[in-house]
Order: structure tokens, then sequence, then C-alpha cells
């Protein structure tokens, strides 16, 4: 596959072509995550002793449940989010993924992974956090995991 950038001042705004003689498996995929990352916002509004915080995604650990509240965890706090699982997982884009019943992790934040014979351990990068990936949802993580690098 050939990948070519072309810089106009003109432009009124960035537009991407894909050319291809026929749809192929990665193209599709491709496109799919084009048209996700245009559909997502970029932050979530995130709720902590009756304040309300605009978080970056970006800086977004995992959320969680806890108690039937849905929590969004960053580096250091969690704060309260008025979204279900399943609505979050709809919203967010091709970087999060969920990994258990009832957490959904930001995949450009996992620094480790440490296998048991029931659970995943995942680490973040400058966190003391840690939570824990089904066995159910562990193939799906390192697959995803791989086709990140480089």
């Amino acid at each position: 596959m050939k990948v070519k950038l072309e810089i106009d001042p003109d432009a009124q705004e960035a537009e991407i072509v894909i050319k291809a003689k026929d749809i192929s498996p990665e193209i599709e995929k491709l496109y799919k995550e084009l048209q996700q990352q245009d559909q997502h916002a970029d932050q979530v509004e995130g709720f902590k002793d009756n304040v309300s915080y605009y978080l970056p995604l970006n800086e977004i650990l995992f959320f969680e449940t806890d108690a039937k509240q849905v929590m969004a965890h960053t580096k250091k706090q969690a704060y309260l989010v008025k979204y279900k699982l399943y609505e979050l997982e709809n919203m967010l884009g091709v970087s999060f993924m969920r990994i258990s019943k009832s957490t959904i992790v930001n995949l450009d934040q996992i620094y480790g992974l440490t296998r048991s014979i029931s659970n995943c351990k995942i680490q973040f990068h400058d966190s003391y956090k840690t939570i824990y990936a089904s066995r159910r949802y562990y193939k799906d993580l390192r697959s995803r995991l791989n086709e990140r690098r480089f």
C-alpha cells in the first residue's frame, strides 16, 4: 500500500481520499477507523465534588462501573460519568476497548500486561492504578495491542 500526503494551503478543511482497485479487508478497516475518528468526541464530562470537569480522552486510563455508577479514571483521580458502559463503548474511538464486564480501557495508556491463569493484570504509564482483563477478552486485547505496534 502506498501512502501519500499533500499539503494545500488553500484547502478549507482536511480531506482524506482512499484510491484502490477494490476493497480489501485492510482498506475497509482503515476506512472504518477514519470514520470513527471523525465521529468521536475529544472530551467526556466528569463530575467530582459537585464540580463538572471536561476530561480529554487521551488522559483517561479506563472507565469502570462501581456500585452502578460509571467512573472515569485518570492517573490520579476518578470522576463520575453520566453514561453507561455500553454507551461509552459506542462513543469512544478505536483507542478504547472493553476488557471485562465492568471495564473499558484506553489502549494508548497501557504500560504492561501480566498474564495469570484466570485473568490479566494491566499497568499504566506513570500511575499506581492497575486493573484486570478477564480471560474472555485477553486474546482480543493482545491482538489490538499488536496491531498498534510500529
